[in-house]
């Protein structure tokens, strides 16, 4: 059986979990710890969707969003998608020696991230663009999925895929199993990610929202295609998150869960509107099973959201002591 089939399965017996024979009422959570975190999020699913609840939601409202990067899988110690992106370049230097000439790029070719981080944003942007365009979305796909079935993660030894939060695939198929329909909203690329997010997370395309290169049509022939520019259209996060919701899922989610400042806007967006709402934060506390970070860290960073999230009523997740088991078992 092939690794989506396999994980669609998982999806599936996760989903049916907690209705028909007593064997079935088996606990939709089973990774998440007893305590109070566990309970609020099983409180909230049952108010919004139990018939006769003062705080009933309608299915069509039942809008759950997710950051992908250290929320839904390993971030540390650098976003899986630039491990792909300094790959790629690696891979591409040999026909481009003026990548020579470019602080940012020079630095990602040689592996030197202490100077690639150096180069802040618009250096981590230089090398996005250059690893990622002169070709066709379909070339980028195939390359992508090569890329996440063969790459390992530099502690862990294992596929980023295999990287995932058990907790949280536990949390997505409970909430699906509920009613509710759940999005990706990351800062990551989004044609970077949807090539497996079905098969990992059971979440289709679609429903994943991310920030994307500029793009045109070419019709060669009978061979359209869409060729990706070395340009950024749209950058999914902070503020562009809400945004990214708004244009593509068109309703307000009443349910928002990331890991850092980069999700602030999200979640503020998601939980200030009337009507009951939840926002949850991971918080990285587990050096033994993963890593430690939040407020020094330069892959996301957590300050703003640990200051102000008690006072806005979000909920905070702390990793070592809420989650019972970190990643799905090895294969």
């Amino acid at each position: 059986m092939s690794l989506r089939s396999l994980a669609l399965l998982g999806v599936a017996v996760l989903a049916l979990a907690g209705c028909g024979s007593p064997a079935q009422h088996a606990d939709p959570l089973p990774s998440w710890n007893a305590g109070a975190a566990r309970e609020r999020l099983v409180a909230f699913v049952d108010s919004v969707t139990r018939a006769g609840s003062p705080d009933y939601v309608p299915p069509a409202d039942r809008i759950a969003v997710f950051d992908n990067d250290g929320t839904l899988w390993v971030e540390q110690p650098m976003y899986a998608q630039l491990h792909f992106a300094v790959d790629r370049l690696k891979a591409l230097a040999p026909e481009h020696p003026e990548w020579q000439d470019d602080a940012a790029l020079k630095a990602a070719i040689s592996g030197d991230f202490h100077a690639l981080g150096a180069s802040g944003h618009e250096g981590i942007l230089k090398v996005i663009a250059a690893s990622h365009a002169g070709m066709s979305t379909d070339e980028f796909d195939a390359i992508a999925r090569a890329w996440i079935r063969d790459a390992r993660h530099p502690k862990f030894d294992r596929p980023y895929t295999a990287l995932v939060y058990q907790p949280m695939l536990e949390l997505l198929a409970y909430l699906r199993s509920k009613g509710f329909k759940t999005w990706i909203v990351s800062g990551g690329g989004i044609d970077f990610m949807r090539p497996w997010t079905e098969a990992v997370y059971g979440i289709p395309p679609e429903q994943v929202l991310g920030s994307q290169v500029k793009t045109s049509y070419r019709s060669d022939g009978d061979r359209p295609q869409i060729q990706r520019e070395p340009a950024v259209h749209f950058i999914d996060d902070q503020a562009g998150k809400p945004i990214g919701i708004q244009r593509h899922i068109g309703r307000r989610p009443i349910l928002a869960v990331g890991n850092s400042d980069g999700d602030f806007e999200m979640l503020e967006w998601s939980s200030t509107c009337p009507g009951p709402r939840l926002a949850v934060l991971v918080h990285h506390t587990d050096a033994e099973r993963e890593y430690a970070y939040d407020r020094e860290s330069h892959v996301g960073r957590l300050a703003r959201g640990l200051d102000e999230a008690a006072g806005r009523g979000w909920l905070v997740v702390d990793m070592a002591k809420d989650w019972a088991t970190m990643f799905p078992a090895a294969r």
